[in-house]
């Protein structure tokens, strides 16, 4: 039934002459969805956490929910959001991964999301938001149309949003912190460690804990690794087509969230696999009824830049900022290639979490990356054999095979 409702719905769209592109359909897209509002919550299973945002679904889910705003050095204005401890509580700060946002740590709910669980076990949760998702595309003087505003990857996640946000949790709270991250929110803490040391004593944070960590990227098994040596010239035919910005959230996303994942048909299957097809996917762990909340919450932005970043990555098999090209490398780094991040900085325990499905973050660049550092806390395997790179925060049994490691070393390492 939904898939015969797209093609009536795109059918109609496109019946006049004003329709001309993608941007058209979307527009006209907005325009209905309120209309189509009443049946969908009349529809069996509906989830209304479809159309929250994050502090929506932490206030539906009983839990004290705020937001705040910082800005970074180079003007990019950040929301955190943030479940509330009481004046004793240890912050703990959730940094999610590409193409996600602070959403990703409740979309499980309240028995399996892992901002949820830290809260009812006394902690106090903070959840950041990088530079171009949906909660933080505003700058002091830049427009997210203006192409300039996504001139950015990790790196500049790294240098600027990382320690704009930890220093300001940090100063509120006035208390030591402890950091998790997933995916690209590893990628970036090592990042800012490496470029400012510093901050570890300034900002007093006691461990790291890594899930699905990634630095070196040479043996991921994702078929992005067939793109990844044409990245520049993508980039370039991108930046000008006018997008700068990669898979951003927007009404045709969420009509797709809402009508095309009918969870009774085989549509379901497209869906999870189109969502799945780079990081890997686990029948087993995949939790079906949160596919319309998922969608409709990811992707929630990123900068081409950003892909590209990573794509260097896997071709050079090396851990180092943005490569610009001999004559650019030059000017910035003095050198014809960028140089290597120094990981012998990151000076704090720190936990690896690593599956052998995990399709982004190998088992051999995972032990890579644990060899080079000089605190090591644990290097925790999932013992599941199908566990996969969206299941340490989506999985059905995240809760049991990660988080309850995860707690252990918690109450361990910090205080």
């Amino acid at each position: 039934m939904a898939i015969i409702f797209i093609i009536i719905l795109v059918s109609f769209l496109c019946a006049d002459s004003n329709c001309t592109s993608f941007i058209d359909i979307s527009s006209k897209v907005n325009s209905m969805v309120n209309f189509f509002d009443h049946e969908l919550t009349m529809e069996k299973g509906y989830n209304p956490d479809v159309d929250l945002n994050t502090l929506e679904m932490i206030k539906k889910a009983g839990y004290r929910a705020e937001a705040h705003l910082v800005a970074t050095k180079d003007g990019y204005l950040l929301t955190m959001h943030r479940i509330r401890g009481s004046e004793k509580s240890l912050p703990i700060f959730l940094q999610h991964g590409l193409l996600g946002s602070s959403a990703d740590w409740v979309i499980s709910g309240k028995e399996k999301g892992l901002a949820y669980m830290l809260a009812d076990r006394g902690y106090d949760v903070w959840m950041g938001n990088v530079r171009g998702n949906t909660y933080s595309k505003a700058h002091k003087s830049l427009s997210p149309s203006d192409s300039r505003f996504w001139n950015f990857s990790w790196h500049e996640i790294g240098i600027n949003d990382l320690p704009a946000m930890i220093t300001y949790v940090t100063q509120y709270t006035k208390s030591n912190l402890t950091y998790i991250g997933h995916s690209m929110g590893t990628t970036v803490f090592y990042v800012m460690v490496s470029q400012h040391p510093r901050i570890l004593e300034k900002c007093s944070i006691q461990a790291m804990f890594s899930l699905a960590p990634i630095a070196f990227m040479n043996h991921l098994k994702s078929p992005i690794r067939i793109v990844a040596p044409f990245a520049r010239d993508i980039q370039l035919i991108i930046h000008y087509l006018g997008e700068d910005e990669f898979l951003p959230q927007n009404s045709f996303l969420k009509l797709l969230a809402r009508y095309g994942c009918d969870l009774e048909t085989w549509e379901e299957k497209i869906c999870a696999n189109v969502l799945y097809a780079i990081c890997g996917f686990d029948q087993a762990q995949f939790n079906s009824t949160l596919l319309p909340v998922i969608l409709s919450h990811t992707p929630a932005g990123a900068s081409t830049k950003t892909l590209v970043h990573y794509a260097q990555e896997i071709i050079s098999g090396k851990f180092r900022p943005f490569d610009y090209g001999k004559q650019k490398n030059t000017d910035l780094y003095n050198s014809t290639e960028p140089p290597d991040y120094d990981l012998s900085k990151l000076t704090i325990p720190v936990a690896l979490f690593y599956a052998d499905n995990d399709w982004l973050a190998s088992p051999i660049d995972v032990a890579r990356l644990y060899e080079q550092l000089p605190n090591k806390m644990a290097k925790y395997r999932v013992p599941f054999p199908t566990f996969n790179h969206l299941d340490f925060i989506w999985g059905l049994d995240a809760p049991k095979l990660v988080y309850e490691q995860l707690f252990v070393l918690l109450q361990k390492y910090t205080k």
